[in-house]
């Protein structure tokens, strides 16, 4: 509902009973209660995937930087529980379930201009493996490159998620979920179902130190 005919109604609802608000006044408390009710959800977010949704858990995904379209498209799907994968189920199918519209749009937004989590080291080796295979795909097995989607540096495109300085525990194991199809992905799937372990390992040790 436009924000202004709802101020509109609810001001003609309180005169009726001698209580005058204005409809700019009544659109500011609305405002207020949205902005309140964003602030609540990020602290409980923050719980599990840290403050402005940087996390410190390799269970729980970064949501800083990551792009908009992507968590709005993620939520809904948590909430209609068409993302079906077992942590899926066990953490977010609840918590979003009682968010509207509105709030998923405003978390979206929120936690896409937050600074990105920082990126990590690790073996030289994997990490030159992984940017190999992000960069250029493995043609011998007909892979193609992950930078096609996701972008050059993995900083992510549209409904395609930022996969940048991720934590490669969670990273690898949507990876496998997907590939083994406990997650629906079919894009995904078809791009990684002939991917080894060790070349899922070194992509995700890759990108959590860019």
């Amino acid at each position: 509902m436009n924000l202004r005919f709802a101020a509109l109604i609810v001001g003609t609802a309180l005169s009726g009973t001698g209580i005058a608000i204005g409809a700019d006044t009544a659109a500011d408390l609305m405002k207020e209660t949205q902005r309140e009710n964003l602030q609540k959800t990020v602290a409980t977010c923050g719980t599990c995937h840290g403050v402005d949704g940087r996390s410190i858990s390799p269970t729980f995904p970064n949501l800083a930087a990551q792009s908009a379209p992507y968590i709005e498209l993620q939520l809904h799907a948590f909430k209609d529980q068409t993302r079906a994968d077992p942590d899926a189920q066990a953490y977010m199918w609840g918590m979003a379930s009682q968010l509207s519209d509105v709030l998923i749009s405003d978390l979206a937004a929120y936690f896409s201009k937050q600074p990105a989590a920082r990126n990590k080291g690790g073996d030289a080796a994997l990490i030159a493996l992984g940017s190999r295979i992000f960069t250029e795909g493995v043609p011998s097995r007909q892979v193609q490159a992950c930078a096609s989607c996701h972008g050059p540096h993995a900083e992510g495109l549209a409904v395609f998620p930022r996969l940048a300085g991720q934590h490669a525990p969670y990273l690898l194991k949507q990876l496998l979920v997907i590939q083994s199809v406990l997650r629906s992905a079919p894009v995904m799937h078809g791009v990684i179902k002939d991917l080894t372990r060790e070349q899922m390992e070194a992509v995700a040790a890759y990108l959590e130190s860019i």
